[in-house]
């Protein structure tokens, strides 16, 4: 078996930091490539009939924050989780960035043939019941969806 680069999903999670640690120590043990992706999803807010979001109270409007400053800011946050990534785990290992935006399990596919990837490394969330049918799985759709190995690494608290 050959892995020559490895694709790791991470978020601003607990559960994909621990993924990243493990992604990282496999790369370090076979010298390999790292891929770090990770996803802005889009965010849909709820807006009455009148357009007041009725968490904030206001309009987007009455906010000043348009949506591409959103866009922004979402952005800029997508770096630094790679950027502490990086910072934490990679050491001399050669790490190329991704930075997505729309689903996050058809991105983390997506990244891993462009990266041409030989293991995909993700963590779970270990949702069950309810918060798994409602949120769906991100780790199941990938490796169900997946033409290449894909290590989901569990999180126990």
């Amino acid at each position: 078996m050959t892995i020559k680069k490895v694709l790791i999903g991470i978020d601003d999670s607990k559960f994909a930091e621990h993924a990243a640690e493990f992604g990282f120590d496999i790369a370090h043990k076979f010298k390999a490539e790292v891929g770090l992706v990770n996803i802005v999803e889009p965010i849909i807010m709820p807006q009455t009939m009148s357009g007041i979001d009725p968490l904030s109270g206001m309009s987007a409007t009455d906010t000043g924050i348009e949506e591409m400053e959103i866009l922004d800011i979402r952005k800029s946050q997508s770096e630094q989780i790679i950027d502490q990534a990086i910072k934490k785990f990679a050491g001399d290992i050669l790490v190329t960035q991704f930075h997505e935006y729309g689903s996050t399990a058809d991105g983390i596919i997506n990244c891993s043939k462009e990266f041409q990837a030989d293991l995909i490394v993700i963590g779970t969330h270990s949702r069950t019941g309810l918060d798994r049918l409602l949120m769906g799985s991100v780790a199941e759709h990938v490796v169900r969806h997946s033409q290449i190995p894909v290590l989901v690494v569990p999180f126990k608290e």
